[in-house]
């Protein structure tokens, strides 16, 4: 760790910084927040990185106490990274990051690599804590091959992933079109309008559930 970078200021920000600021690292950390996955799987999903670069990023994250390295159930080889208490400390900050981010996407961005997981993240990032609906419901998000669900009861939200057994509202589209949702490209119902995202559900569920997202 001594040849790493340093900031060298006495401040949470910059210390922060000395552990996630190197390129990729957020973005490695991104992928663990979808959930444990293994070397190959992130170099897939992080095109570009390199297996070296990688290494080297997962080393220092697993030095400095944010990531762990688990040996495989049944597969003695097989290794699996997965973030530590530490490292999911820093799901909130990650997901505020992300949604702030969306402001500078642009159509252009499209051509770049689109992850259906990506939308469980970014789900979570968009909910408007003072408008969570005093209703008990369930909205299930059909997003390309994944689904996930957002359940509310008692004024709290959690998320899922899987099929919800019985969903007040369901929501299908592709990645794509569900980031330029969260984006504010297209509205929800601009994209209804063109067929790009079907809803089954009644009317004051979509309501509750747009106005939670900060979409209506």
């Amino acid at each position: 760790m001594a040849d790493k970078r340093d900031y060298g200021q006495f401040c949470g920000l910059a210390a922060g910084l000395n552990v996630i600021g190197e390129r990729w690292t957020l973005l490695i950390i991104r992928e663990l927040l979808i959930g444990p996955s293994r070397f190959s799987e992130l170099i897939d999903n992080l095109p570009g990185i390199g297996p070296n670069l990688l290494s080297e990023r997962l080393r220092s994250l697993t030095e400095r106490g944010v990531v762990r390295q688990l040996t495989m159930t049944g597969d003695g080889r097989a290794k699996v990274y997965e973030l530590t208490e530490l490292g999911e400390q820093l799901r909130e900050p990650v997901l505020a990051l992300a949604h702030w981010g969306m402001a500078f996407l642009r159509e252009e961005d499209r051509k770049g690599v689109i992850r259906a997981e990506w939308g469980f993240l970014a789900i979570q990032s968009m909910i408007v804590h003072d408008r969570i609906p005093d209703v008990d419901e369930v909205y299930e998000f059909q997003v390309g091959d994944e689904v996930f669900t957002i359940e509310v009861r008692d004024k709290k939200v959690d998320f899922g992933r899987g099929h919800a057994a019985e969903p007040s509202l369901t929501v299908e589209c592709d990645a794509e079109t569900f980031i330029r949702i969260g984006a504010r490209m297209i509205t929800p119902f601009g994209a209804m309008a063109t067929g790009d995202v079907k809803i089954k559900g009644e009317v004051e569920s979509v309501y509750r559930c747009t106005t939670m997202l900060g979409l209506s």
